[in-house]
């Protein structure tokens, strides 16, 4: 449904776009035959700005395709609560620093064949009500498949990228159906195992509201007999279409994206194959430039075979990695100048945090108890910078937002926090070079994977998170960072958390930024353990060897 391609072609809400695109630029470098079908989504997921009451405000986000990509010579149609809907699209190519080239197939109904609301139903990233985002899935799904079959794609495999995408196997079904004259009594109506053997699906949220469910009279209205309906309850549910549970149905492999996300999607969908290929990021997309010029000169190849970063602690030393951080976070304290009007301090540790804004990654654990950190920062100067969108229809998020700002005016005269508007690639790659730590709140086991503290691995900025996702993983303590709290869900976890992030700051990560030789010593670490492994590269040889030539 969404891949982040660059910052100016706004086709992404967040992490899971940002994988799509690392996964194809990867794809690129490895000479892997992939190519992507999303939505063009014209009008953007949405501009963020802040006002004065540091609310939220969304604005639409537009682009034109035109300006990035060219008008593919085909179109497809889909019927739609009784009506042909056209889909075109446009071809944008994802030019690799390993020299491959990968399509990606934007798909648009904003065609003079259709009628105004069919017109629309590409326009927004996740927008609408129920029946719009059904729309937009019938449109990838099964106007995706029709798309590629008439532009001559050869297709051997589908990956389907979370279940927005899990309508494709109605079309799949649909092109092998039985002939029913032919059928025995009691005989498949469809060839299932076909279906199955073309698909792989990977599941990217523990969350339920994260899961599309669509009631099946609303099926119905929009999609009429295209699969019958008894077999589509088998596949999908009894009570509603979860796309998930027909994803994990009709796809031969299906993986969750890190050890513990894995296990946590087996605990929600028992009965599933459901293996763990941890999530990385793109090497050469997510270093600073400092970074990669210091890469370059003493890890040569790091960007292909970024194994070779586990040599770090050797290659490179403490002065040019600290050099190299100093430039980043220079370009971090001149981009909230810029952007906020507040002057920072690059003498004093800076802390990070930008993620979804949504309640369970605890966007306010940080600011739990004011005084104490008040008194903290009384002793141990620090500053803060803040950034992340919070759905539109997201409540909880948006007024978690709110309450960053209050806490930032509470905060002021004592600890300096600055919170970045409209987060995107390039705020992210910002701070996450930028800062001197990063900073990782949610609530176990909530959180799938986590890739920004990849991206601060890779520039050598030290994690300070909660144990969950790939930090699980990566985590060695006072090596590669630090690991806030246990991995309890209880209702005490939140104070225990909260008492257990003041504690390491206080006692261990503010006195060892004081000891630089301490502190690059962990940025060392960082980026050996853990910028060697954590990378869409290996993500994409375990895809290749596992699920694509299997």
């Amino acid at each position: 449904m969404e891949i982040a391609l660059r910052t100016e072609i706004p086709t992404y809400s967040g992490g899971l776009g940002v994988l799509a695109g690392d996964t194809l630029r990867s794809a690129g470098d490895l000479r892997l035959p992939l190519v992507a079908v999303t939505l063009v989504s014209r009008q953007g997921y949405f501009r963020q700005s802040i006002d004065a009451d540091g609310r939220q405000v969304e604005q639409p986000d537009p682009w034109q395709p035109e300006h990035w990509a060219d008008r593919l010579p085909a179109k497809v149609s889909v019927a739609i609560d009784g009506r042909t809907v056209w889909i075109g699209g446009w071809l944008y190519v994802i030019e690799a620093v390993g020299g491959g080239h990968e399509p990606v197939i934007l798909l648009d109904t904003d065609l003079e064949e259709n009628q105004p609301e069919d017109r629309a139903i590409t326009n927004f990233l996740y927008g609408g009500d129920q029946a719009y985002r059904l729309c937009q899935e019938i449109v990838l799904g099964i106007g995706g498949i029709r798309m590629l079959e008439a532009l001559n794609f050869d297709v051997r495999a589908y990956h389907l990228n979370e279940g927005h995408s899990a309508l494709l196997t109605l079309e799949l079904l649909s092109q092998c159906a039985y002939d029913e004259d032919v059928r025995r009594p009691g005989e498949a109506r469809y060839d299932i195992p076909r279906v199955r053997a073309q698909c792989h699906f990977t599941t990217h949220t523990p969350i339920e509201a994260g899961h599309d469910r669509f009631p099946y009279d609303l099926v119905q209205s929009l999609l009429d007999d295209f699969v019958d309906g008894e077999t589509l309850r088998q596949l999908a549910g009894r009570t509603d279409l979860n796309t998930t549970q027909l994803a994990f149905n009709l796809s031969e492999y299906v993986n969750g994206v890190a050890e513990s996300h894995a296990e946590t999607t087996k605990r929600m969908f028992p009965g599933y194959r459901i293996t763990a290929i941890t999530n990385g990021i793109h090497p050469h997309t997510w270093a600073h430039p400092a970074f990669s010029r210091l890469y370059d000169a003493h890890l040569p190849g790091w960007w292909l075979e970024p194994e070779v970063l586990i040599r770090a602690d050797a290659a490179l030393s403490d002065d040019q990695v600290w050099q190299s951080h100093t430039e980043a976070k220079l370009a971090l304290i001149a981009l909230v100048r810029a952007e906020c009007g507040i002057e920072l301090d690059p003498d004093v540790p800076l802390i990070g945090y930008a993620r979804r804004m949504t309640q369970y990654k605890r966007p306010e654990l940080f600011f739990t108890d004011l005084e104490r950190l008040k008194a903290i920062a009384a002793q141990q100067p620090f500053q803060v910078v803040l950034a992340g969108k919070a759905h539109p229809r997201d409540a909880g998020g948006k007024r978690a937002i709110e309450m960053l700002h209050g806490f930032k005016r509470t905060l002021e005269g004592t600890v300096k926090v600055a919170f970045l508007p409209n987060y995107a690639m390039a705020t992210a790659l910002a701070m996450v070079a930028g800062a001197d730590v990063w900073l990782n709140t949610p609530q176990p086991p909530m959180e799938a994977s986590g890739t920004s503290g990849m991206k601060a691995a890779l520039n050598g900025v030290p994690n300070l998170s909660v144990l969950d996702g790939w930090w699980k993983e990566g985590h060695i303590e006072g090596v590669t960072g630090w690991a806030i709290g246990g991995n309890q869900a209880d209702a005490e976890a939140h104070r225990n958390d909260a008492a257990s992030l003041y504690q390491l700051l206080e006692s261990v990560v503010l006195p060892l930024y004081a000891r630089r030789d301490g502190w690059i010593k962990v940025m060392k670490g960082a980026i050996s353990r853990n910028a060697s492994l954590f990378h869409s590269l290996r993500m994409m040889r375990r895809y290749a060897a596992e699920a694509y030539l299997e």
